[in-house]
């Protein structure tokens, strides 16, 4: 039985996403990409943009689960306080949905694509794109 997963890597101004079909042997890519908002729009705006851009995502590849990037600390709390409002609509795009959702620390998705929970970012879509 092939599962689909949309992975979600939230952020306002870029959120990135893959959908991904599980046969229970291998993974292949479906669908990949971002979706971008303006730097200049007031954050309401922003979060209803990638709130819209999961729904529709959701509503043409139906996944069975939404996996997201759970909360991380930064240094600056407006970052983290921020980004804690794009995670809030995309798990709601998901719940409305009623899809299953799975929240995984960052720590654990860079060290289940690198073998490392440490790694950058560069390294990490070096290795997305190698797999």
């Amino acid at each position: 039985m092939t599962r689909l997963v949309l992975g979600v890597d939230p952020g306002t101004a870029v959120t990135g996403y893959g959908v991904v079909a599980f046969d229970g042997r291998t993974a292949t890519l479906v669908e990949c990409g971002v979706i971008r908002t303006n730097a200049k729009d007031p954050l309401p705006s922003r979060l209803h943009n990638i709130h819209d851009g999961i729904s529709e995502l959701i509503a043409r590849h139906e996944p069975d689960t939404v996996a997201v990037e759970d909360v991380f600390y930064a240094r600056n709390v407006r970052t983290t306080i921020v980004l804690g409002h794009a995670r809030g609509v995309i798990l709601l795009a998901a719940q409305q949905a009623q899809r299953e959702i799975r929240e995984y620390p960052p720590a654990e998705i860079k060290k289940a694509i690198t073998g490392n929970g440490a790694a950058t970012k560069e390294q990490v879509r070096y290795m997305v794109a190698r797999l």
